[in-house]
């Protein structure tokens, strides 16, 4: 999967709901199901300029969306100090011994839940 293809299924996945039930269509067969947009075209009846000109529209809105809010960014900022904090984590539980490493264990299950 491409970097823009799971951007986009991101933002769709956060964003979609601002879209049109026609622009939402589109843009997932285009990105969640890999639909060329002759596909999209003949599936939808519109022209292929229209599938692409839906796709397109779609595209900034959510992107113009993230940029003002910023949900995505804030989740993978998220995810990413969690697995930072799963690995120290994992380290430190192979140091300790105990009540300790029990208390690192659960810690790692909640981390776990997490995501």
């Amino acid at each position: 999967m491409s970097d823009k293809t799971l951007e986009m299924t991101m933002l769709l996945d956060f964003y979609g709901e601002l879209l049109t039930e026609k622009q939402r269509t589109c843009f997932s067969l285009h990105y969640n199901d890999d639909y060329s947009l002759a596909e999209i075209a003949e599936e939808q009846g519109i022209s292929r300029q229209g599938a692409r000109d839906l796709i397109v529209r779609a595209e900034a809105t959510l992107r113009e969306t993230e940029q003002r809010l910023g949900f995505v960014a804030r989740h993978l900022e998220r995810r990413a100090a969690l697995s930072d904090m799963e690995k120290l984590l994992l380290e430190l539980e192979g140091l300790c011994s105990g009540r300790a490493k029990e208390l690192t264990g659960a810690l790692l299950d909640k981390m776990n839940t997490l995501d």
